[in-house]
């Protein structure tokens, strides 16, 4: 592949492998993929619709869980339709210009997302265990001030990846065995010494997914805490209800995405079809699950939801 520019060595497309040791699989796999990748834009889009349209849910807790209905709907559409491009029409290239912009939305919304959790447990925290404070904590202003640092925050974070990027020379390597770009997955094919790329990754993760995770699980120590110490049977079941979906929607939201990001770097014995493969999944699996699960755990998105459906039936 020629390269745009004979000083930097930039190619002028990337060709994406797709899944490695898969790829007599690829129609087959690219059903479910595009069944989950439906699924969460539906799911995500009526939980969206629902927090919007009624006032009821215009409280703290529902705006974030818009925001990360926004999140989820994001993440998946900026990685699957090339995905399934790949697997089912072998639409494999993308230009150097489109690789990062598509790894800096990925990287971005991962770091949003990550904020956006940990504004949720901090939700929780206030709620269950300072209640009397939560109308004076939670105001609008706050939000907006959470939201405002949140989004800034991911900025500074991601933004200098792509500089990263461009710095290196590829040498006319264009070839990248994923189906989406991923910093460290693009700073591989360079033919320099990409060790600045790899710190500053590692750096960059540990200091705000990693903090977020660590702050994330002190504010459930804390809660579980204040929990076992209520007197209620009724409140400490409500609590733990309230808070399990949470759990859930942080486990799937962590655990792929840092196997995933330690597998790049340490995990020289996994094959690179897991990798992969698993990589693919922590874009859709959790934002396809998110809405569901807050929707069963929810008793009024959950009644709405039915309302909703029992209305479109009686129109037909």
């Amino acid at each position: 592949m020629s390269a745009t520019n004979s000083s930097s060595f930039h190619p002028s497309t990337f060709i994406l492998l797709g899944i490695p040791g898969l790829e007599d699989s690829y129609h087959w796999l690219a059903v479910p993929f595009c069944f989950m990748y439906i699924v969460a834009l539906m799911a995500n889009s009526t939980v969206l619709y629902l927090i919007m349209s009624l006032r009821s849910l215009h409280e703290p807790m529902y705006i974030f869980l818009s925001m990360l209905s926004v999140t989820d709907l994001v993440l998946p559409s900026c990685t699957l339709p090339k995905t399934l491009g790949i697997f089912w029409f072998n639409y494999n290239s993308i230009s150097f210009p489109g690789c990062l912009t598509q790894m800096f939305f990925i990287h971005f919304i991962y770091s949003l997302e990550s904020d956006i959790l940990l504004a949720m447990a901090y939700d929780r925290y206030v709620a269950i265990c300072n209640p009397l404070k939560y109308a004076v904590i939670f105001t609008s202003s706050f939000i907006r001030k959470i939201t405002t640092i949140g989004f800034l925050h991911s900025l500074c974070i991601v933004a200098p990846f792509t500089f990263l990027l461009h710095r290196l020379p590829y040498c006319q390597n264009n070839v990248l065995p994923h189906t989406y770009c991923e910093h460290m997955g693009v700073a591989r094919l360079a033919c320099a010494d990409v060790t600045v790329n790899s710190v500053y990754g590692l750096t960059a993760a540990l200091s705000s997914m990693g903090m977020g995770a660590v702050l994330i699980v002190l504010s459930y120590v804390l809660i579980l805490r204040s929990v076992l110490n209520m007197t209620s049977v009724h409140g400490r079941q409500k609590a733990f209800s309230t808070c399990a979906s949470h759990v859930c929607v942080m486990i799937l939201f962590y655990v792929p995405a840092f196997f995933s990001f330690f597998a790049h770097r340490f995990g020289k014995n996994i094959p690179i079809t897991v990798h992969i493969f698993v990589a693919n999944l922590y874009v859709v699996v959790p934002s396809m699950l998110n809405p569901i699960i807050y929707s069963v755990s929810s008793k009024i998105i959950r009644q709405r939801l039915l309302n909703l459906f029992l209305k479109q039936i009686r129109k037909y």
